[in-house]
This record gives structure tokens, C-alpha cells and sequence, in this order.
């Protein structure tokens, strides 16, 4: 691309002297504790069910703690969302007690036992490294983009303009996926699977708030996406996480029709909690030559992506 999203203006220009706190560790502790719980019956971990005498869904406080191999009082405390001197050991039992999975366990101990962040100015762009910019524009043919925190777009390649429309094109603070995916109606109709789209977009920003409880951007991404969707509020209201991995799109595609791509997430390990993603198509499939199409076509598949996504 000519222009290089990854250094412009980004939607942290719009945040960062946002007055609002992040959001409470210690509810979403609570919160998280109290949706594991009552997601599982007694005969999932083997215990009796006393049918309609139960008075709570799920399990009881009593029987997690009974499974965990802790007290009823420790666990109690952890659930009303103090976590301060939970071990990790404490930790691993009352995962395997829920049933977490990887990212989920992750996520409790990231609530349970937060780090504690240095605070440093609040910088009006995310970069990218120039190396990875290079990367972008060098993957020829294929859709490339790299996110950043809170599900901030922060650079693309050609093709991905082409695909899901050149996000230049977008107001700075725009460029983010929560927002396009709940915000935007074009998103919803670019999507064939629009809800397990917004599902992963809700269990990701699930996992940053869990990195980052203090982050008052994220607090003001969510309190904005809360108050403007009731799919996003009943989503977050789920308190499912997720780390972004890999997968299966289809879209819609103004010029081309329909297009199935396989997309991976490559975590950056340069300290910028950035993932480079891409999307490539089966070889020799209808998808491939669609996407060979869209790279001939060159500034006019990028505007027809633009004005779909318009």
C-alpha cells in the first residue's frame, strides 16, 4: 500500500486522555467465577443432581470447593472476586475443577492475580514495526493484517483492502473491529457467519480486559459497544474468552461473490501484543481464482471492498 495505516493516526487518538477507569478486576473475577460454575451440572463432574430441589444453575459453591479441594469460606472469597493471595496451585485445582480450557485458565489467573502495569504516557498511535510493514506489502496475493490491542486495525496489505475494503478510507477511530463487526450493518452482511464472527471478536477483548483491567480505552470501547448493541452486551454478558488462532471465513464479496479462505493469527513476540493475520484460499479452488481476480484488478478490487464496506 502507499499509505501506511500502522503509522497514521489511530483509534487511541480519539481515547487517550479518556478520564473513565478500567474495568473492576475484582467483579470480573466474580463474574467470570460465577458463569464457569453455572455452566456445569452435577453429573458433568459426577455428582449427584437433586433435580428441581437445586436452587442455582449449575454447581454450588460448596461442591466447586468440594472438587477444587478447598474450603467453602476460601473459595467464597476468591468468587466475590478476592484474588490476592490465591495461590497458583489454588489456581490449577479450581481450573480443573471448572473445566477451564487453556485460554480460560489463562484468563483467571490474569483476573485472580493481575500485574501490575507500569503507567506510561498515553502514546496517540500504536506503531508497527517497519520490518513487519515490509512483510505486509511482500505477501503477494494473499489478504494480510496485523491487530493490535482491543482489536485495533493497525496495518494492512493490498489485498486485504481489496477483501474487506480499505480501511484508510475509515476515520482513524474506526479501524477496529469490534466496532466494524457491531457498528457497521455492511459488516454484518460481509460475514456469512456474522455471529461467530462477533463471538470471537467479544472473547477476545474478554481475554485483553483480563491483561489489562486498567486500560481505560478498553473500559470506553466497551462501555461505547454496550450502549450502542444489545448483541454486544449480551455477548459480554457471556464472559466466554478466546485467544485468537485459526479457522475458516466466508464472505461476501461485491465483485466476486462468495469466498472461503483459511485464516491463521501469528502472536508477535517483539513485545507489542500484535497479531499478523492472514487469509489464503484452497489451491485450485473457486476461492483461489477469485482472490487471483481481485489481485489483477488492483485499486479497483480495493474501491468495490471500500464501497461495500461503505
Amino acid at each position: 500500500m502507499d499509505e501506511r495505516p500502522g503509522s497514521s493516526t489511530g483509534p487511541a487518538a480519539d481515547t487517550a486522555a479518556d478520564p473513565r477507569p478500567g474495568l473492576d478486576p475484582r467483579a470480573e473475577l466474580s463474574e467470570f467465577l460465577r458463569t464457569r460454575r453455572a455452566r456445569l451440572k452435577p453429573e458433568d463432574v459426577g455428582l449427584p443432581d437433586y433435580g428441581r430441589h437445586r436452587r442455582v444453575p449449575g454447581l454450588r459453591r460448596e461442591e466447586l470447593a468440594q472438587l477444587a479441594g478447598v474450603s467453602v469460606a476460601y473459595y467464597t472469597r476468591l468468587e466475590q472476586g478476592n484474588g490476592r493471595n490465591v495461590s497458583a496451585e489454588v489456581l490449577d485445582a479450581i481450573a480443573r475443577a471448572l473445566r477451564l480450557s487453556d485460554a480460560e485458565h489463562a484468563h483467571l489467573t490474569h483476573l485472580a492475580k493481575p500485574k501490575r502495569h507500569k503507567k506510561k504516557p498515553a502514546a496517540r498511535t500504536e506503531q508497527v514495526r517497519p520490518a513487519m510493514r515490509q512483510l505486509l506489502d511482500t505477501i503477494d496475493g494473499v489478504p494480510a493484517y496485523i491487530t493490535g490491542r482491543r482489536s485495533d486495525i493497525v496495518a494492512w496489505n493490498g489485498m486485504a483492502a481489496a477483501v474487506f475494503g480499505d480501511w484508510s478510507e475509515l476515520p482513524a477511530q474506526e479501524r477496529n473491529w469490534a466496532r466494524l463487526v457491531f457498528l457497521r450493518p455492511d459488516y454484518r452482511e460481509l460475514f456469512v457467519e456474522w455471529d461467530q464472527k462477533a463471538y470471537d471478536i467479544v472473547a477476545f477483548l474478554r481475554m485483553d480486559a483480563g491483561c489489562h483491567p486498567d486500560d481505560p480505552r478498553l473500559s470506553a470501547l466497551v462501555g461505547e459497544l454496550s450502549v450502542k448493541s444489545e448483541e454486544f452486551r449480551r455477548l459480554w454478558a457471556i464472559h466466554d474468552v478466546k485467544e485468537k488462532s485459526y479457522g475458516v471465513k466466508r464472505l461476501r464479496h461485491p465483485l466476486v461473490g462468495e469466498l472461503t479462505l483459511n485464516f491463521e493469527s501469528f502472536r508477535l513476540t517483539d513485545g507489542t501484543e500484535q497479531t499478523l493475520i492472514t487469509y489464503h484460499p484452497e489451491p485450485g479452488s473457486p476461492s483461489a481464482e477469485a482472490l487471483r481476480l481481485l489481485a489483477s484488478w488492483g485499486a479497483d478490487a480495493t474501491k468495490a471492498g471500500t464501497s461495500a464496506s461503505a
